[in-house]
């Protein structure tokens, strides 16, 4: 068996991703023997309410590479704004229960993605906390255990969401951006929440028309960051993408990196195989990333 893994962490913002991308990604996951974690949006569809980015620095440019109503759909671009937003947990919990039945990790995404995703970095600890303790307790009420870890929507968070996520008791999250696993730490230097896992690879909507990049050669592009490396990776993808309209390009991707040696794994796998003692302690910043639009939470 081999020791590098290439962690799926699957992030799934919308009710149409639910109920159409998680079962074809979970078929595309038995074919490939692979396993993955399945971070869900817990309570309302409001994707309607994104709208509201069309004045933040990069956006438009960002809508018109992946094309947002075709990867989303019409109807998804309406909840929260003409029709009312569909209360995914509450409406999927059978089909997030069986995600987890197919041997797949679960974990928290969100309660309200757009609300996350948009407001969380100035808003306050209270506010911080009522939105994760709305998404710990569905999630409870779903699956009827706790959540053991998180994935911030969009890499948004602050210092009381990474305090509040050690209060929930989880293992670990993967909130952030960086290169390898951490433990955060405050200004202080005192460590804060839990240990991190963070995307140490770029996703397909930040590349996908740039550079020429395609859905059809995009893979190529990502297996040429991963080969002939010795470390593990922690790869996000989207149930609205690789697990709709981009899943070929996603099928590339898997065949690609069990054949330079990679195991496809959950981030529970990847996090179990460390010494969390040795991790090293890093600050979180805010920044750009090439290919996103705004700030994100990176690892220093």
């Amino acid at each position: 068996m081999s020791c590098k893994r290439l962690a799926l962490k699957i992030d799934v913002d919308t009710w149409r991703g639910t109920r159409e991308g998680v079962p074809r990604l979970l078929d595309i996951l038995q074919r490939h023997q692979a396993h993955a974690t399945f971070l869900f949006s817990l309570g309302p569809d409001h994707t309607g309410r994104a709208i509201k980015r069309v004045f933040r620095k990069g956006f438009l440019q960002k809508v018109s590479r992946t094309s947002v109503v075709e990867h989303y759909g019409l109807r998804t671009l309406l909840y929260g704004t003409l029709l009312p937003g569909p209360d995914i947990g509450r409406r999927e919990a059978a089909l997030l229960r069986s995600v987890r039945d197919a041997g797949h990790e679960v974990g928290i995404h969100c309660w309200d993605h757009i609300r996350w995703q948009d407001h969380v970095a100035g808003q306050s600890a209270a506010w911080t906390q009522r939105e994760m303790h709305r998404a710990a307790e569905r999630f409870q009420e779903v699956f009827g255990v706790p959540a053991r870890t998180h994935g911030a929507a969009g890499w948004q968070m602050n210092d009381a969401a990474y305090a509040f996520e050690r209060e929930l008791g989880l293992d670990y999250a993967s909130d952030v951006r960086g290169a390898h696993p951490f433990q955060p730490v405050d200004e202080h230097g005192a460590d804060l929440g839990v240990p991190q896992l963070p995307t140490t690879l770029p996703t397909l909507d930040e590349l996908i028309g740039l550079d020429g990049l395609s859905a059809e050669n995009v893979h190529q592009h990502l297996l040429k960051l991963t080969v002939g490396q010795k470390q593990s990776h922690v790869y996000t993808l989207h149930a609205e993408l690789e697990g709709m309209r981009l899943a070929a390009t996603f099928e590339r991707l898997l065949q690609g990196w069990q054949e330079q040696g990679y195991r496809l794994a959950s981030c529970h796998e990847l996090f179990s195989s460390l010494d969390t003692a040795d991790l090293p302690r890093q600050r979180v910043i805010n920044g750009e990333i090439a290919g996103r639009s705004g700030n994100l939470a990176l690892q220093v």
